[in-house]
């Protein structure tokens, strides 16, 4: 690392921690003001409302990292270059006998260097703050009593609740259906209420224990004489299942899939092969989405590193417009209908449609 790369790279982390904060605290502010008065709809204390909102963005904060990263880092990244073309220092390094594609490289370093965050945000910090993500403005806390719909658990059973209070661990007029290989109802398991116990040495594992638990079975009889079928009913103390409080309250959120890591991404692949198709997209998001952050840096710098005068408002223009319309395709590309054959298609579509852009755009520049 030579003194161009530490001088540019001062200036990108200085321009990236700028944009960071300015763009994060953009996003909670606007949030904040439109859902203010979810917050302050229970009645609670000032300090209870700061804590829950707090709570609340605290946990979000990762996810709108997750949403702005590449925009952040293309912020930085031209902002950077831009200053040192209009204060003419390209002009005297290429009077130094240095080539533009030099100053490239510290670029396309730094911008790889941020999808290594992203990665990092996505598959460590997200997981670990899902059930908090599912939470609503007026919920910081976990404290809510919403109900639970006919979760799958492990395939082939499915957990319905009255009310579910994530923060006691606890669940309410609790109905859970047993289906067979084909699908159909096997038997059904009912309780008053059912609390988690969490297993010795399994931080994620354990059971519930049900209050007043039933379990029912309906058996057909062989018998000429009586009613041909009959419902067998039996006490139930305990529920074994794959779902525990955290991973029962993240489940609630449409996105709860996009809020998973990898490892938990294949293990719903494996138990609910419904859904395959969504899964298989997102992993392959997972490894599209670095590589789209540093397409669109490649995209952005033919238009700052020049050696000829121009408009700076022209050149920031043109980047906008070519760096959005790769956006816009990435983000319509993670919302079209994906099919059995198709499902990792659409991750990839801005790669295949901007990656021969940007290698003609590059190519075009004069050094």
């Amino acid at each position: 690392m030579n003194t161009l790369d530490r001088y540019l790279l001062r200036a990108l982390l200085i321009n990236y921690a700028i944009a960071l904060a300015v763009m994060m605290s953009l996003y909670v502010v606007l949030d904040l003001f439109v859902n203010i008065d979810e917050f302050t709809e229970s009645g609670a204390s000032l300090f209870s409302v700061l804590d829950s909102a707090l709570s609340y963005y605290g946990a979000h904060s990762f996810l709108y990292f997750s949403q702005l990263s590449g925009v952040i880092t293309l912020f930085a990244c031209m902002t950077s270059v831009a200053r040192m073309r209009r204060a003419n220092e390209l002009t005297a390094i290429l009077a130094s006998g240095v080539s533009l594609y030099r100053i490239a490289v510290p670029v396309i370093a730094f911008g790889l260097t941020t999808s290594v965050l992203w990665y990092a945000a996505t598959e460590l910090a997200i997981p670990r703050v899902a059930h908090m993500l599912a939470r609503s403005h007026d919920d910081a806390d976990g404290a809510g009593g919403d109900g639970v719909w006919f979760v799958n658990d492990g395939g082939d059973r499915l957990v319905s609740a009255l009310r579910f209070f994530p923060a006691d661990s606890t669940m309410e007029k609790v109905l859970i259906i047993h289906r067979d290989e084909h699908g159909a109802c096997d038997k059904v398991t009912q309780a008053d209420a059912a609390l988690w116990e969490v297993l010795p040495g399994h931080a994620d594992g354990g059971f519930w224990r049900l209050s007043k638990g039933v379990e029912q079975r309906r058996t057909r009889s062989e018998s000429a004489i009586g009613p041909r079928n009959r419902v067998e009913s039996n006490p139930v103390e305990r529920y074994e299942s794959h779902l525990s409080p955290i991973r029962l309250e993240a489940r609630q959120s449409e996105q709860w899939l996009e809020y998973a890591s990898s490892g938990q991404l294949a293990d719903y692949a494996e138990h609910e092969p419904v859904l395959a198709n969504r899964i298989r997209h997102i992993q392959h998001s997972r490894f599209a989405t670095p590589l789209v952050h540093v397409l669109l840096l490649l995209l952005g710098l033919p238009f700052f590193l020049s050696r000829e005068p121009g408009s700076m408002i022209n050149d920031a223009g043109k980047c906008l417009v070519v760096c959005g319309l790769c956006y816009l395709t990435a983000y319509t590309g993670d919302n079209l209908i994906r099919t059995a054959t198709l499902s990792a298609l659409p991750a990839w579509i801005p790669l295949i449609l901007f990656t021969p852009v940007a290698v003609v755009m590059i190519d075009r520049i004069r050094t």
